[in-house]
């Protein structure tokens, strides 16, 4: 392996070096090719022909790069509000979201939250039973998060809970247990009104979901978990100034990044694979779905593999470029990764001072995504691929209504055979993507971890874990945008308990449960799958989640 062609230990505050080998000459080329046609000044500038002909989906969507400077004056606003909930006795706090809505506030709690702020973003009705049975109504806030305002998952979970409210607490007290946060206009600011929730906080419109973390979506979290908000945006605005568009971008963190996720991905190496420190792991969570829901789309796209325990290099093939975010004074899986880069793989490391450096690569991951997408050729901000799943599972559900029975698909038979001959269609350069419509547990998380470790030693292919249906709102994108290089591993079981919605907040009537939701996911999701001409097994575990993924995985 070469040396690294660019270091920047000078600069400790972007604290970012890289090896490259054999892709620096096409990196550098880029990096020139970038500066020659003034591509950062042009993405501060608004510019859409960076990324489209046309500015729908674009314009409208780039209020994040001014959003830390925006937040900084609104600090004391959210501060006041978690001294405001302290006082009156709140201990917990559940983020009631999907995708861009939940994911910052799912990295900022693991990393910073000592486990007062939860986030529901599964309609499996164990996980939604789960957060009910285990949390006192009296004292729990729960933020309704959605930039839409119409989000099925979110609007149900908030139904479910406000009725829950109210049955323990009276209606007349149930709506101060709730904050909301959405674009101006829209369903749920009404709804907010119309229920008395404790506070509404309206976010900027031209600010996508995936990009949202800088602004009220994520740090109305951050605040009611005692984040240093000041500080947090202090860093975020370092980055902000270093990457600038009057900096070149062969000294601006964005540019890099962004060129090199780019360049590889076109040079065969898109599978794009995590190595954080343990405090900050939750942090790839978010990463995997601003940069498969930004670049997977038009028949390309660069795959996130977070979550993954390294391997010796005999279990890798060459499509991989790995990035290490390594927090200072904690190990980020540094031994194997320097016996990857002595193999030839590329290797990109990001230091991390303390825990509030996630403000600068918040920023950081938000620009070099957008810098990668132009180098794809694609548009960052859209996702025209999402749909397709939703209005299938509209259609699945609405049968149900209509017949009281959901579409019936057949199961692969459960055995390490049936997926051996699923998987003997594999490529080089595809991934292995399991998709698990089931409650999400940690002895749940252990088996998949196996089963995914089991596949990629034995296929050297790249492998991803996504809980259904967080993962639509994630990876789903990409899994229908890209190039079809994915084989997909749809797990789905029997639910222990189910869940009724009710049809409106605080109302006894229902229609739909969230088994039956789920359900329907499953399925339009697939249908989905096979509709873009992707490879779909699905197998059905029963009862028994973690036993039918070890019988998979004993086969291995």
């Amino acid at each position: 392996m070469t040396q690294p062609s660019h270091t920047d230990d000078s600069s400790p505050a972007t604290g970012m070096t890289y090896a490259l080998g054999q892709y620096t000459p096409a990196v550098e080329a880029a990096l020139a090719e970038m500066s020659d046609q003034r591509v950062m000044a042009r993405i501060w500038d608004h510019d859409h022909t960076v990324w489209g002909p046309t500015p729908g989906e674009i314009t409208n969507r780039l209020g994040w790069l001014d959003s830390p400077q925006e937040m900084v004056g609104k600090a004391g606003e959210l501060e006041a509000l978690a001294a405001e909930v302290r006082a009156a006795g709140y201990t917990q706090v559940l983020l009631l979201g999907m995708g861009g809505s939940s994911l910052a506030p799912e990295v900022l709690s693991k990393v910073f939250g000592g486990g007062s702020l939860q986030v529901l973003d599964s309609t499996d009705p164990g996980a939604v039973l789960a957060h009910a049975n285990r949390l006192d109504p009296a004292r729990t806030l729960f933020i309704v998060a959605t930039k839409s305002g119409g989000t099925v998952e979110t609007l149900s979970f908030f139904r479910f809970f406000y009725s829950w409210s109210a049955a323990a607490l009276g209606a007349a007290a149930a709506g101060e247990h709730f904050v909301a946060i959405t674009d101006l206009g829209s369903a749920l600011e009404e709804m907010a009104g119309r229920y008395q929730f404790r506070a509404t906080f309206c976010n900027d419109p031209n600010i996508g979901g995936r990009n949202s973390v800088l602004s009220y979506f994520g740090l109305v979290p951050a605040a009611l978990i005692g984040v240093d908000l000041p500080r947090l945006l202090e860093r975020a605005l370092g980055m902000r100034s270093r990457c600038g568009a009057d900096v070149p971008p062969a000294e601006n963190p964005a540019a890099q990044l962004g060129t090199i996720m780019g360049e590889l991905a076109r040079a065969g190496r898109d599978k794009l694979t995590l190595v954080p420190s343990p405090t900050i792991a939750s942090f790839a969570y978010w990463v995997e779905q601003l940069v498969a829901e930004s670049t997977g789309k038009d028949g390309v796209g660069i795959l996130p593999i977070e979550g993954e325990k390294l391997g010796p290099p005999a279990v890798y093939s060459e499509d991989r470029l790995f990035v290490q975010l390594e927090l200072e004074g904690e190990d980020a899986q540094g031994t194997a990764l320097r016996a990857l880069q002595e193999a030839g793989h590329p290797v990109v490391r990001l230091r991390l001072r303390d825990r509030h450096d996630l403000g600068e690569q918040f920023f950081l991951w938000e620009l070099a995504t957008a810098v990668a997408s132009h180098r794809l050729g694609v548009n960052s901000f859209n996702q025209p691929n999402v749909e397709a799943a939703k209005r299938l599972a509209r259609q699945m559900a609405a049968e149900y209504r209509e017949t009281g029975n959901l579409p019936s698909v057949e199961s692969a038979p459960l055995t390490a055979e049936a997926l051996r001959a699923f998987l003997a269609s594999a490529r080089p350069g595809d991934y292995i993507a399991l998709q698990a419509y089931v409650q999400p547990t940690s002895e749940t998380d252990a088996a998949l971890l196996a089963l995914r470790t089991a596949l990629r030693d034995r296929y050297k292919l790249a492998t991803t874990v996504g809980y259904g249906p967080r993962f639509l709102h994630s990876t789903g994108q990409l899994h229908k945008g890209d190039a079809g290089k994915g084989l997909f591993i749809q797990f789905t079981a029997d639910d222990g308990q189910d869940a009724a919605i009710p049809d409106e907040a605080g109302a006894a009537d229902s229609s739909m449960t969230f088994g039956v939701v789920k359900a329907a996911q499953a399925l339009g999701d697939r249908q989905a799958l096979l509709e873009a001409g992707r490879r779909v097994i699905r197998f059905h575990l029963g009862s028994e989640v973690v036993a039918g993924l070890e019988r998979l995985g004993e086969g291995l």
